[in-house]
């Protein structure tokens, strides 16, 4: 039998769902000015970021939490609009490494400066230092649980 949420848990546990489906929403629609989706977003950052440009796919499906089907799904899409390479991997032949195109990091280039904006206006200026503060370690304390739990036995954690 579980041990159902109290009220007051049920308030909180709702208003972090309103939370991150408003956020989600604004996010979106600032993006998509930019023919940007999330999915896309959160792939091209770390690739953006990743030393040569590059990562292989297992490592960032890893990075980003997504399994390998909706990483590859993504990818494909986003390697029509022209926005991300896929190529087999050097040293392993079943592995594919995703860089980011010229294009791609051109777009990404473009929204970046206004998404960060909206992430600023939205939550970032919202919240005194003490709230953020706090904000983080809950934030970590949820995420170690995540992580604990999600962490296969015998299996390498890339995330770490």
């Amino acid at each position: 039998m579980p041990r159902w949420l109290s009220e007051d848990e049920q308030q909180t546990w709702q208003a972090y769902i309103r939370l991150r489906q408003r956020l989600d929403a604004a996010l979106s629609a600032g993006l998509a000015e930019h023919g940007l989706s999330m999915a896309d977003y959160e792939l091209m950052v770390p690739l953006s970021a990743a030393p040569n440009g590059c990562l292989r796919a297992k490592e960032l499906a890893a990075e980003v939490c997504w399994d390998k089907s909706r990483l590859s799904k993504q990818l494909a899409r986003m390697a029509t609009r022209g926005l991300v390479d896929r190529r087999p991997s050097e040293d392993d032949a079943r592995g594919i490494v995703v860089s980011l195109t010229e294009a791609g990091r051109a777009v990404l280039e473009r929204a970046a400066p206004d998404h960060v904006a909206l992430v600023r206006e939205l939550f970032v200026d919202r919240l005194s230092p003490e709230e953020s503060a706090a904000l983080r370690s809950l934030v970590d304390k949820v995420v170690a649980e995540t992580d604990r739990r999600t962490a296969a036995p015998g299996k390498i954690d890339l995330r770490g």
